[in-house]
């Protein structure tokens, strides 16, 4: 799916990794003033992780470093790209943050999986190591307060509750979860339950792992409900769930969900082509780009060959952040944490400021902007948007 970079020069701030599928950074002149400040950027780049994913999130990363360094750097210095794969392992990602504490980074920055993330985040906050968190949404990212950690991305129970108000304003109010038992879906689940059972919705847990996917069939018919979420992994076993209900005649007014995202990317539309349409997801895009999101489009979809996810765009904001706060407040770990607060920096998605919010255990922009949004069965490699929060 991406187009391979050109490999750095000697003389050229790279991005060194532990994969060899996570690309290098692209060749970007190196500001004069002394030794790089270090980065550790942390993503899914190989299976079982969402490996799809990482590499958006990558692409947005070093698109960002691409263009610091292009406008001199961090006070003459440049940005360099320390790249580790955590193929959605809490214990390798942990590992990882030691190593790149080690290597004297300034701070770690990525993470998609949201049970990855906290592992990062407790690694981080145990070192007094700053880490700027781009996409992992679990609300309780570390179990007590911290300074050290900061998110760009809506913390679970914003966005889904969002995805509720939709379900309840397109008139659902029997609902099944195909929901897997981990934290993270775990979490989801009661998100759902709590907000949708006092407005008079019923919601009905599977899973999915006990069931077949025809087992689940005979299941939604059982409790007549009218939506059914998918909490669960992909492609196994959200895709064969999927090709089971659209094919089950009984079911054909049943909609199909998925919260978390699994239909962005384009490895959904390949797996389910027309069935993967009309499945609606979260995603963290304004209706419409500023001029700087355009930008940042299109050069993340030249670099992927691709539209680029929502994903992306978080990378890009993350290393924007990070940019800002190291010119600003100095490239001292404790400057960096001491820094979230008074945070004001222009994304592509909106302003970014970081507060303080009831139950997020970390610093968190308040709030990005959500969609419910679903592939168009007309042209699936369309989006519709379907609900705004």
């Amino acid at each position: 799916m991406t187009t391979p970079p050109s490999t750095p020069s000697s003389s050229t701030p790279s991005s060194h990794t532990l994969s060899p599928s996570a690309p290098p950074a692209p060749l970007v002149s190196k500001p004069a003033g002394g030794p790089s400040v270090r980065i550790g950027a942390l993503a899914p780049l190989t299976r079982p992780g969402w490996a799809e994913a990482g590499r958006h999130l990558l692409a947005g990363i070093e698109l960002a470093v691409q263009e610091v360094n292009g406008a001199g750097g961090i006070a003459g210095r440049p940005l360099e790209l320390l790249v580790r794969d955590t193929a959605a392992d809490p214990e390798r990602a942990a590992a990882a943050v030691d190593e790149l504490a080690g290597l004297g980074v300034a701070a770690v920055a990525g993470e998609y999986h949201s049970v990855v993330a906290r592992a990062v985040a407790a690694r981080a906050d145990a070192l007094g190591l700053p880490y700027l968190c781009s996409s992992a949404v679990l609300d309780a990212l570390t179990d007590t307060p911290t300074p050290w950690v900061a998110r760009l991305c809506p913390a679970q129970s914003h966005g889904w509750r969002t995805y509720a108000d939709f379900l309840l304003g397109a008139g659902h109010r029997r609902i099944a979860l195909a929901a897997q038992p981990t934290v993270y879906w775990a979490s989801g689940a009661r998100i759902l339950r709590d907000h949708l059972a006092p407005r008079g919705g019923t919601v009905v847990e599977l899973d999915p792992s006990g069931l077949t996917p025809a087992e689940v069939c005979d299941e939604l018919v059982r409790h007549r409900v009218t939506a059914l979420l998918l909490l669960a992994g992909d492609p196994e076993p959200s895709v064969p769930l999927v090709e089971a209900v659209r094919r089950d005649p009984r079911l054909t007014e049943v909609v199909i969900g998925a919260p978390a995202g699994q239909p962005e990317f384009t490895d959904w539309a390949e797996l389910l082509g027309g069935d993967g349409a009309a499945v609606p997801f979260l995603r963290y895009l304004p209706e419409r780009l500023g001029p700087l999101g355009t930008r940042v489009a299109a050069a993340l979809c030249e670099r992927l060959g691709a539209a680029p996810s929502f994903v992306a765009f978080e990378g890009y904001d993350t290393i924007a952040v990070l940019a800002e706060v190291l010119r600003s407040h100095g490239t001292a770990r404790a400057l960096v944490a001491e820094a979230w607060p008074h945070v004001a920096v222009e994304g592509t998605r909106g302003r970014i400021r970081f507060s303080r919010e009831p139950g997020v255990s970390v610093w968190q922009w308040a709030w990005p902007p959500v969609q419910v949004v679903d592939r168009d069965p007309a042209a699936p490699e369309r989006f519709r948007i379907l609900h705004t929060g």
